[in-house]
């Protein structure tokens, strides 16, 4: 109750998703109003995933969170996925000899809306878009279904209201490939687990997973917003405790977050085996959750989850 509180007073006071917020509280208070799920890790290391058609750098920002730098590699255009940290995205452009064109917003959050006004002072023109009136900088305001192109890249918008009412995952698509999507899931979807219900219900998450997220291609890479994984795999674990590949999953994230290595992407098929959050249609999770509904399922893991006590094994 004393964590809502808290972050109910900031969202009073326009600590959340304001230019402003630099200004407010350092960096580490807002992350302790917003997030609670990420474990202690060392110094973290960027990640090139690189296909033929496109490359995506892994940019860690903040204590957690992850920005993600996409280059069109016929064009060399590129655009930005939540740069709350502008500096480290020049460096990535200008390391790359890129175009940066423009800036994709999940969400409003200060944590990935916050280095929007900044961003566009240091690389002027870029187009901001967004599906919600409180993102900072916001040029072009998308709904679902929305296209438009990043060099010879289609991106595809992707309304998953919960987390917050205008969030916005992003997916993106060469035409002819036989190379992997991405989709850029914010804190929407996450490796093993799902953004909290600030702003929406269990239907909407249930919707945003299952029926938008989970009808995706299952070779999908999913890029999202923090880094998570291990704490997500410990509560996918107390949920399915005779599931092997949580075991594993779970084994495999915990060196490579000791390593300070991602965790990510996962793909949508990967979700579908270890996130509880993406199973709940299967018996054994609805066994836990004690119910027999899927939405209630959701309902039931989100509660659970937010006052999970991690352990630390």
């Amino acid at each position: 109750m004393f964590y809502r509180s808290l972050v109910a007073s900031a969202c009073t006071l326009g600590v959340l998703g304001a230019a402003a917020t630099y200004k407010i509280a350092p960096a580490h208070v807002q992350a302790a109003l917003l997030h609670k799920e990420a474990p202690d890790i060392p110094i973290r290391k960027s990640l090139l995933v690189e296909q033929s058609d496109m490359k995506v750098e892994l940019l860690p920002a903040l204590t957690d969170n992850y920005m993600y730098l996409l280059i069109d590699e016929e064009s060399k255009e590129a655009a930005i996925i939540d740069p709350v940290e502008p500096v480290k995205v020049v460096e990535a452009i200008r390391k790359h000899g890129v175009r940066l064109t423009t800036v994709l917003t999940t969400h409003h959050h200060w944590d990935h809306a916050g280095g929007n006004e900044k961003m566009v002072r240091l690389v002027p023109g870029l187009t901001v878009y967004g599906g919600d009136d409180r993102v900072d900088a916001l040029t072009k305001k998308v709904k679902h279904s929305n296209t438009f192109k990043v060099g010879s890249l289609t991106v595809k918008c992707l309304f998953t209201p919960c987390h917050t009412t205008g969030h916005i995952c992003y997916l993106v698509t060469k035409d002819n490939s036989t190379e992997p999507p991405a989709v850029f899931t914010g804190d929407t979807l996450f490796v093993a687990g799902c953004g909290k219900f600030f702003e929406g219900t269990a239907e909407q998450m249930y919707r945003a997973l299952i029926d938008v997220l989970g009808r995706l291609p299952p070779e999908t890479r999913v890029y999202c917003g923090h880094e998570y994984t291990v704490n997500n795999l410990k509560f996918a674990r107390n949920v399915e405790p005779d599931n092997e590949v949580i075991k594993k999953k779970l084994a495999w994230a915990k060196e490579k977050v000791s390593n300070g290595e991602p965790t990510i992407p996962s793909t949508v098929a990967e979700e579908f085996k270890f996130n509880p959050f993406m199973r709940v249609k299967e018996k054994s999770v609805q066994e836990h959750a004690g119910q027999n509904d899927p939405v209630e399922t959701m309902r039931s893991l989100r509660k659970e989850k937010d006052g999970f006590r991690v352990p630390k094994d």
